[in-house]
C-alpha cells in the first residue's frame, strides 16, 4: 500500500519538530547536532536527537532515537520522517535499515538548518535493496 504524501501543514510541523529536537542533541565529540521527527498516520509527531558516546560505536543517531521512542509508546506505522542538520544530511545506512523495518514507502525529508534547503525522497529510493523479514529463512 502506497502512503500518500503528508500535507504541507504536516510537513511544516514535522520539520519544525525535527529542528526543535536538534536543540536537545548530545554531541560533545563531533559537534554535529541532529534532530529527527517521525509523523504517524494519526498526525502525532515523535522526536529524537543524536546521543553521542565516547565509545563512538555506542552513539545513537537521531533517526533511531525517534524510532525507538515511537515504538516505546506504541507506534509502529510511520508516514514520514524529517531530519534536521547542518547541510541537510541523509540518514546513515544503519538508520535506513532500522527505518526499513517499518516500511520502505515512508517519506524522508532532510532540512539544512542554515539555509532551510530541504529535500524529499521515499525511503525505497534511499534504500532500494533493503534487507527484510523475507530475507530471513523460515524454519
Amino acid at each position: 500500500m502506497e502512503i500518500d504524501a503528508p500535507s504541507e501543514d504536516d510537513i511544516a510541523r514535522l520539520i519544525q519538530a525535527a529542528v526543535a529536537a536538534r536543540n536537545h542533541a548530545y554531541a560533545p565529540h563531533s559537534h554535529f547536532y541532529v534532530g529527527a521527527a517521525l509523523l504517524m498516520h494519526d498526525g502525532k509527531i515523535i522526536e529524537g536527537c543524536n546521543v553521542e558516546n565516547a565509545s563512538y560505536s555506542l552513539t545513537q543517531c537521531a533517526e533511531r532515537v525517534a524510532v525507538t521512542s515511537s515504538v516505546a509508546v506504541g507506534y509502529r506505522d510511520f508516514r514520514a520522517i524529517a531530519i534536521a542538520s547542518i547541510g541537510g544530511a541523509m540518514p546513515c545506512g544503519a538508520c535506513r535499515q532500522v527505518l526499513a523495518e517499518f516500511g520502505l514507502d515512508m517519506f524522508v525529508y532532510t532540512v539544512d538548518v542554515i539555509d532551510g534547503d530541504r529535500q524529499v525522497r521515499r525511503l525505497s529510493e534511499l534504500f532500494p535493496d533493503a534487507f527484510s523479514n523475507t530475507d530471513i529463512p523460515s524454519s
